[in-house]
């Protein structure tokens, strides 16, 4: 029997939420649902795409290669629906977009893809730079629209914003650490590892600040621009880090094993959403962009 588009879209929201429980929540349907569909999809391919342990479900290697084909297939009939449900494609145009460094690989590839293929003679000129320049840029109209994290927007009154995605914070450890077994990770047992920090997109500046709230001075091993630099420093046991789950991958390029898991407190999100100058009159271009982007959420939303 051949996978349905139905079993992929279950497979994407349990590697998602890393729980069956999980998954059947976002999806407003029974846990019982889910799992058999999961177990069907695995019978089909002769492969398993899920560890499971008591704390849930972990994607395995295998799982993680399907993970990037299933999305691709989810988004593919996505566009194909909307063929018949959208306006003819408008001739000409352009499109100034922004984006920061950590939102450019992790959201807006599939989302800009997504785009060109619904309107594939609009011209588009993208920019990547720090949050804080392209606020400056929208600002003063020089750009249409930026896909950008939103939990630190500077000015949220000359700016409109529009939430993507909502990631929270999790601990990355490596393979066999003492922590990855422990009922209840605190601050307290961060601070006392070596802490490897990312210092794209504010994530350095959020990391201070939530470890400074709760009183916790962390050793910073390593500062890095790079989130492969950061997996194989964590999956080779240099230290841990902190990160929003939406950059989480369960493998380093050298094909190391990284852990991810809870920490006990009220840890912030980090909020990846649209932003444009506030009571501008968009071009079409970016109205149509915005409008992608609406559909591409509503998608991963929907069971």
């Amino acid at each position: 029997m051949a996978f349905t588009i139905r079993q992929l879209q279950f497979f994407v929201a349990v590697a998602e939420q890393g729980t069956v429980s999980g998954a059947a929540q976002n999806l407003s349907i029974s846990q019982s649902a889910v799992t058999e569909a999961i177990k069907d999809l695995e019978r089909d391919l002769g492969v398993e795409l899920f560890e499971r342990h008591p704390r849930g479900l972990t994607i395995t290697h295998k799982g993680h290669q399907f993970l990037r084909h299933a999305t691709k297939i989810l988004a593919n009939v996505s566009d194909a629906r909307r063929t018949f449900t959208e306006t003819p494609e408008r001739v000409g145009g352009r499109l100034q977009l922004g984006v920061t460094s950590l939102v450019a690989g992790y959201v807006l590839s599939d989302l800009l893809a997504r785009y060109r293929r619904a309107f594939p003679s609009i011209e588009v000129s993208a920019i990547e730079d720090n949050g804080d320049y392209l606020e400056h840029l929208l600002i003063g109209g020089e750009l249409d629209v930026a896909v950008m994290i939103i939990s630190n927007l500077r000015d949220r009154m000359a700016l409109q914003a529009e939430i993507l995605e909502v990631s929270p914070y999790r601990l990355w450890l490596p393979l066999g650490h003492a922590l990855v077994d422990a009922d209840i990770i605190g601050i307290n047992d961060i601070a006392a590892e070596p802490l490897i920090m990312l210092t794209v997109d504010e994530i350095e500046e959020n990391t201070g600040k939530l470890l400074s709230a709760f009183g916790a001075r962390p050793h910073v091993a390593f500062r890095t621009r790079s989130v492969e630099a950061v997996r194989s420093l964590v999956a080779t046991g240099a230290g841990v880090t902190l990160l929003p789950d939406l950059v989480y991958r369960p493998w380093s390029l050298e094909g190391d094993r990284i852990e991810s898991r809870d920490v006990s407190g009220s840890l912030p999100a980090v909020q990846v959403g649209m932003v444009w100058r506030r009571g501008s009159s968009l071009p079409q271009a970016a109205r149509d962009f915005i409008g992608v982007a609406q559909l591409q959420r509503q998608t991963r939303q929907r069971p």
